[in-house]
């Protein structure tokens, strides 16, 4: 964070640390603000994943979209960030947990996960379904997919009064069109979540304490654990859709 560089290639060249933490090195030296201590009975390769995904996806649900007990609410994008954003979500206490993606496994998994009902984006009248199931629209819509079309979705199946929360991070220059009027007219609200806004070392110890719990079933969203060996087949399987999250073991 003050801007020096710790690690270095094979030719000796230094190299950045990406997001201050370069968390694919084995060992790195970081600074205190990245760290957080999570109690020893933890194993860390369970831990690991509430760094990004979990933070991210709990965070947004809890803390941006601050989701109130019997409120309708859709989640759009279901990889490793969605996932956890609907288990955030459901740990909320919404009348209505409605699933949204093109996956048709990720669908399924989704609904032994809590969702109410799980939606293929690919129909034509996906906006209408969930219309339908809510009477009208979602309260909450969580757009976690980082592409334009999910957001559309999500702006698009919320009621009067509703609010629209992205931590997807869509390319960088991409444009999301919206009504002007509707800010007004219908009161709808458009939040942006970094990192789920939150304060790492109060809500990292608490997300963990509610897996420890058995209410939010972070492991369930883990496929495989993987050595550096397989690193690049990861990001393959990743980039495919057919995995949620891989713990990378350095020694595995």
């Amino acid at each position: 964070m003050g801007g020096g560089k710790r690690l270095r290639d094979a030719r000796g060249e230094a190299i950045a640390h990406q997001s201050g933490v370069s968390c694919f090195a084995e060992y790195a030296v970081v600074d205190r603000g990245s760290v957080v201590r999570v109690d020893k009975d933890v194993p860390l390769a369970m831990a690991a994943v509430f760094g990004c995904a979990v933070m991210t996806g709990v965070g947004a649900a809890l803390n941006t979209a601050g989701i109130r007990p019997g409120q309708k609410v859709a989640v759009i994008g279901l990889g490793g960030v969605g996932l956890s954003g609907l288990l955030g979500a459901k740990l909320a206490g919404p009348s209505v947990l409605i699933a949204i993606d093109v996956n048709p496994a990720k669908l399924g998994l989704a609904r032994q996960l809590g969702a109410d009902h799980a939606i293929d984006a690919r129909d034509a009248d996906h906006l209408q379904q969930v219309r339908d199931l809510t009477g009208g629209g979602v309260d909450v819509a969580i757009e976690l997919a980082g592409s334009i079309p999910a957001l559309e979705t999500g702006y698009g199946i919320l009621r009067t009064g509703g609010t629209l929360v992205t931590a997807g991070l869509a390319p960088a220059g991409a444009a999301f069109p919206i009504h002007a009027a509707d800010l007004v007219s219908r009161e709808i609200t458009v939040k942006g979540s970094y990192m789920g806004s939150c304060v790492p070392v109060r809500d990292i110890p608490r997300f963990i304490e509610a897996f420890r719990q058995g209410r939010l079933p972070i492991d369930r969203l883990i496929g495989d654990h993987i050595g550096f060996d397989a690193i690049n087949q990861g990001f393959d399987l990743l980039a495919d859709g057919d995995v949620v999250r891989q713990i990378l073991v350095p020694h595995g």
